[in-house]
């Protein structure tokens, strides 16, 4: 760092050149998180993260951000929306329609385009050049969802927004549909002051969600979240989970839909969140009939692409076995499973047949 430098005007010009590259808000924070390892720690002790071993693997360190990259002293943090942009104002509405559609995928808004941590990565990647440019060499990381590194409470204590009950962050101005990233730094930067929480009494999050896994406000036990059963969890999806997954196979926005701070979601300010595939109006067969080789091919450069063919059929699997239940014409749900009844996978092959049991009850 040169010596001359100004910290508060660096910090100004950092929040510019975010805007400039795409980011709808960035903050600084230091990196004191001491008041987030007690419940960290309990989390991980009662097992709320299931299969995600990574969660636990480096203890106390995901709340110790010098102890992850020595001689870190602060954390710029970014937003970044991701509401598709042709998606209208009334998508929350759309959303809920589609979630009727028993026939319909539903795949997370999040992942229906570019793989955001690409994305966020490259884009913070060229903030931190040019505030090399400006300051000289400095110390710093950058992480998108990438290392273990608590993002919502780092973002919460620069004042991104608030930690809603469904545990995601939330902020006045956009909602919860952003991504947030980080760039841990040596630089001694001015920090900015916290959001104050402004979920009040509402618990509409926790109503909602399909499963029960939000087990109490700011709790959520991964084991039952619909997130990750089918995208981290690696196996046989749990029987008695299997009905309340309905037609989502790819994530779940229910907690994000029914938030009433989600009617100020932005629309994303680049195009790498634009609907791809048609995932917004796919329906379960079409892509239950794709190979592994399509599969590949329309999935590169998406987030979806790293959960695998196999778990993406598992998934399909599931939401055609729960169709079977409602819709009127099973002919060709059916014949979709019997198709691939003989699949590769062993792990296919058991939710197909369990998908197809579902046409007698």
């Amino acid at each position: 760092m040169q010596p001359d430098i100004d910290l508060s005007s660096l910090a100004l010009s950092i929040r510019q050149w975010g805007l400039e590259l795409g980011f709808s808000d960035v903050r600084i924070a230091d990196v004191d998180l001491s008041h987030a390892e007690g419940e960290l720690q309990a989390w991980l002790q009662e097992g709320c993260h299931g299969e995600m071993e990574y969660m636990a693997s480096h203890g106390m360190k995901r709340a110790r951000p010098a102890e992850l990259v020595p001689g870190t002293v602060r954390v710029i943090t970014a937003r970044m929306d991701y509401l598709p942009r042709q998606t209208g104002g009334e998508w929350r509405r759309n959303e809920h329609i589609r979630a009727e559609e028993a026939s319909a995928a539903r795949v997370s808004l999040y992942a229906r385009g570019r793989d955001y941590h690409r994305v966020m990565r490259s884009r913070l990647q060229q903030l931190a050049s040019r505030i090399e440019q400006a300051s000289g060499p400095f110390g710093y990381r950058v992480f998108t969802d990438s290392a273990p590194v608590m993002e919502v409470a780092l973002a919460e204590k620069a004042g991104l927004g608030w930690r809603g009950k469904h545990t995601l962050l939330v902020s006045r101005e956009a909602g919860s549909l952003f991504f947030v990233g980080e760039i841990l730094v040596d630089l001694p930067l001015p920090v900015d002051e916290p959001e104050q929480p402004h979920c009040g009494r509402c618990q509409a999050c926790i109503d909602a969600c399909p499963t029960g896994a939000i087990t109490s406000p700011y709790r959520v036990d991964a084991r039952r979240c619909i997130s990750y059963l089918t995208i981290e969890m690696k196996g046989s999806i749990p029987v008695d989970m299997r009905h309340q997954i309905g037609n989502r196979i790819y994530g779940c926005d229910d907690c994000q839909l029914v938030c009433p701070w989600n009617k100020f979601a932005q629309a994303a300010s680049v195009m790498d969140f634009d609907v791809r595939n048609e995932l917004d109006d796919a329906l379960l067969v079409a892509l239950f009939s794709w190979s592994e080789d399509e599969f590949n091919r329309r999935f590169e450069g998406s987030a979806i692409r790293r959960i695998g063919f196999e778990r993406w059929s598992r998934n399909i699997a599931v939401a055609l076995g729960n169709a079977l239940k409602t819709v009127a014409d099973k002919a060709s749900i059916i014949h979709a499973l019997q198709a691939r009844a003989g699949d590769s996978s062993p792990l296919v092959r058991e939710h197909v047949r369990w998908a197809l049991e579902q046409a007698d009850r």
